[in-house]
C-alpha cells in the first residue's frame, strides 16, 4: 500500500515538474540549525503536490519537518479568538466537551473566573467562534498540502502559557505529538500552530529538533522534574541530546506547520505576561484508528480513559481511546471517510 501510494505521488510530481509554483508566501528559517534540502524532488515523502507550496518550502519541510508561514492569520481574527477565550475564562460561555486546564502551581483556592488562572483550553470543536480557526481558508490552503482534500480537525487548543512561578512548570518537555494520537498514517497528520502575539525565548517559544520527523515514535512518560510537571505533559525519555535545536521566533499571525513525529517542546515563560497561541492538529479523513495496546502509547491511553470516565461519570470498561477521539474529530473540508 505504501509503495503504491509513493508511486502515485511520484507520477503526479513528474507531471508537474518544471511548472512554477503558485505559493506566494515564503517561509523563513527562524534560527540556525536547519538543514538545506539534500535530495531530488522525486523523493518527496511528507508533502503533496497541489501547487500551493513552493519548491523551496517543500524541500524545507521534507528535510526539517516544520515550516513557518509569516503573517498568515489576520489581527482581526486573532482578536476575536482572544475575546472568546476571555469569555470562556469568565464562564460566560461553556462549550460542550471543552477541557479547561490550569498550571499545577495554581491552587484550588485561586480558581477564579479569570484568564490568569487558566493556562489552556482544548477540545473547542463545539465552540463555533474558536473553531473558526480550523476552518480559515488561509489555514486549510496549507493543511491540504499535507493531508489531502478530505480534512478532519482532530485536536484543538488555545494555549495561555503563564509567567513561570520559579518552579519551571510553564515549560513543556520535548515530545512527539503522535504519542497522543491513535490514528495513522503519520504522514497525513499536521499541526497548525499560530502565534497570537510576539513569541520568543523570553516568553517560551517553541523549540524544535529539525529532521527528527524522519525517525520513529519514541517512548514517552512524565519527566522527573524537581518542580513537578503538569498533567499529560509527557516527554521523550531518550533522545539524541546532540541534535541541533531551533527556537521558533514568531510574530502575531505567523503560523508554523509541523509533522507529528517532530520532536519539540517549549521553554518556561520568563516574562510577566501570558503567552498565547492557538492550534489544531489536522488529519486526512482517509487515516484510520489503531489499537495502541501493547505499544509505547498504552500509558497515555490509560491516562486519557481514566480522565474521560471520571469526567463523564462513565464506568463502561468498553470505552476506548478511539471513542474519545471520535468525539473530538470534526470534518472541516471534503468528505469524512474513516475518522
Amino acid at each position: 500500500m505504501d509503495k503504491d501510494r509513493a508511486s502515485a505521488r511520484l507520477r503526479i510530481l513528474l507531471r508537474h515538474l518544471g511548472g512554477r509554483s503558485a505559493g506566494a508566501v515564503i517561509a523563513q528559517p527562524t534560527s540556525e540549525g536547519v538543514s538545506p534540502a539534500s535530495f531530488h524532488p522525486q523523493q518527496f515523502q511528507y508533502t503533496l503536490d497541489n501547487n500551493v507550496l513552493s519548491l523551496e518550502q517543500r524541500k524545507f519541510y521534507e528535510e526539517n519537518g516544520f515550516l513557518v508561514i509569516k503573517n498568515l492569520v489576520s489581527d482581526a481574527d486573532i482578536q476575536r479568538f482572544r475575546r472568546e477565550f476571555e469569555r470562556i475564562c469568565r464562564n460566560e460561555v461553556k462549550p460542550l466537551g471543552l477541557t479547561v486546564m490550569r498550571d499545577m502551581t495554581i491552587t484550588k483556592s485561586e480558581y477564579a473566573p479569570s484568564e490568569r488562572t487558566i493556562t489552556k483550553v482544548q477540545d473547542f470543536q463545539e465552540d463555533e467562534e474558536l473553531f473558526r480557526y480550523c476552518t480559515l481558508p488561509e489555514i486549510l490552503k496549507y493543511v491540504e498540502c499535507f493531508t489531502g482534500p478530505n480534512i478532519m480537525a482532530m485536536h484543538t487548543m488555545l494555549i495561555n502559557k503563564p509567567p513561570d512561578t520559579g518552579r519551571k512548570t510553564s515549560r513543556h518537555p520535548l515530545h512527539q505529538d503522535l504519542h497522543y494520537f491513535p490514528f495513522r498514517p503519520s504522514s497525513s497528520i499536521v499541526c497548525a500552530w499560530t502565534a497570537m502575539e510576539h513569541i520568543d525565548r523570553s516568553n517560551g517559544c517553541l523549540v524544535v529538533l529539525p529532521g527528527t520527523h524522519k525517525g520513529t515514535l519514541k517512548p514517552h512518560d512524565y519527566p522527573q522534574w524537581e518542580g513537578g510537571v503538569n498533567i499529560m505533559f509527557h516527554g521523550i525519555q531518550d533522545y539524541d541530546k546532540d541534535n541541533a535545536r531551533v527556537h521558533v521566533i514568531m510574530e502575531k499571525g505567523d503560523t508554523v506547520f509541523f509533522h507529528p513525529l517532530l520532536i519539540h517542546g517549549s521553554g518556561r515563560n520568563k516574562s510577566q505576561g501570558f503567552r498565547k497561541a492557538i492550534s489544531c492538529h489536522f488529519a486526512g479523513a482517509n487515516c484510520h484508528y489503531i489499537d495502541v495496546k501493547g505499544t509505547s502509547q498504552e500509558n497515555i491511553e490509560k491516562e486519557v480513559l481514566e480522565v474521560a470516565r471520571k469526567r463523564h461519570g462513565v464506568n463502561d470498561a468498553s470505552l476506548s481511546l478511539k471513542d474519545v477521539w471520535m468525539l473530538r474529530a470534526r470534518l472541516v473540508k471534503g468528505q469524512r471517510v474513516n475518522l
